[in-house]
């Protein structure tokens, strides 16, 4: 954990609780994959960004996919990750930025710890190869995210986008 602000928040108990819902929620066997989360700031998630993405400033959540499991027909279910010859799953890296989660959560009126555990859940979903791109993939991607979260008691975070 590179950022302090994250110490208050315990990213590391979040974290599990999100990824291990997501990876149980698709059928995975949490004890089996790996992946690791960079818990920043700002600045170096915009350098990050400006690196990889071409796009010089912060956002709230990165991700590396270990694998491209992302499917070729548009609204398609991703390929499923395969173990290594130990029987092990990495996933990839996701990064997330305290900075623009707080802002994002005032602004709209959420907990820190709800919108983290969504953004969590995002960047797992990234990895095991769900999008938001196409609008079929985007319809997938919501709706797993939906789903997992209200498993975890939080409200569906496009409720309020849609207008509903």
């Amino acid at each position: 954990m590179k950022s302090p602000q994250w110490a208050e928040l315990d990213l590391d108990a979040l974290a599990a609780t999100a990824g291990r819902m997501t990876l149980d929620h698709l059928g995975f066997d949490a004890d089996i994959v790996s992946l690791a989360i960079l818990a920043t700031d700002d600045a170096e998630i915009a350098e990050l960004n400006a690196e990889f993405r071409e796009k010089p400033v912060p956002t709230n959540v990165l991700s590396w996919p270990a694998n491209d499991l992302a499917p070729s027909t548009a609204g398609g279910q991703p390929e499923v990750p395969q173990p290594d010859v130990f029987g092990d799953i990495e996933l990839g890296d996701i990064a997330i930025s305290f900075d623009t989660c707080a802002r994002e959560a005032d602004a709209a009126g959420k907990r820190m710890s709800d919108h983290v555990t969504h953004l969590i859940v995002h960047g797992v979903l990234h990895l095991l190869g769900y999008d938001h791109i196409r609008d079929p993939d985007a319809t997938l991607m919501q709706a797993r995210e939906v789903a997992i979260l209200a498993k975890l008691g939080i409200d569906d975070p496009y409720w309020d986008m849609d207008g509903a």
